[in-house]
């Protein structure tokens, strides 16, 4: 059984009872609504985004992506009902593609599921757009984001760097360069 014993906007702090060793402990973790990344390449390219972050105060360099439900309540609604995590993030992927990308989406594949950790669970998944249309990017309203096709050696020179800041999305798009 758990607990929420704090919640806010996008993250909740939940406890948990377990028994270990014939012990009964209290667990206690944070939870967010996971994620969805995508990676777009084209010909030796890969699409990558410029985004303004307001927790940074300025521009990052990203995977095109956003949550896969808007709020906790929609999550744990899901997660209760026992909705399919990885089909919602898939229907997540394709309109984000088409809302931050400008583009939409023919074929693609579940990529990686990167893990946060014990304490933090917030997943992302790394879906990789294996064929598309070229569309018109369609921002929700307080969204500051362009793209750009960048060579796969530029977005590899791009996670080394730091340029990409989000580091989990930069050690995936690491292994898709390598891999590909």
């Amino acid at each position: 059984m758990e607990k929420i014993t704090f919640k806010g906007k996008i993250i909740e702090v939940v406890e948990q009872e377990v028994e270990q060793a014939g012990k009964k402990l209290r667990f206690e973790f944070a939870r967010r609504s996971p994620g969805v990344r995508l990676i777009i390449p084209r010909g030796d390219s890969v699409l990558i985004t410029k985004e303004f972050r307001y927790e940074l105060g300025e521009h990052d360099y990203r995977l095109p992506g956003d949550k896969v439900f808007d709020t906790l309540d929609a999550y744990n609604a899901a997660l209760k009902s026992g909705v399919n995590i990885c089909d919602a993030a898939e229907q997540a992927a394709i309109k984000e593609a088409r809302e931050e990308a400008g583009i939409e989406v023919k074929e693609l594949s579940l990529f990686h599921t990167s893990v946060c950790g014990a304490t933090v669970v917030w997943d992302l998944f790394y879906f990789l757009v294996k064929n598309f249309d070229d569309a018109k990017q369609h921002l929700e309203a307080g969204e500051d984001i362009t793209f750009e096709w960048v060579s796969r050696e530029a977005a590899r020179g791009m996670c080394l760097d730091g340029s990409i800041r989000e580091e989990r999305s930069a050690l995936v798009l690491l292994r898709y360069l390598s891999n590909s």
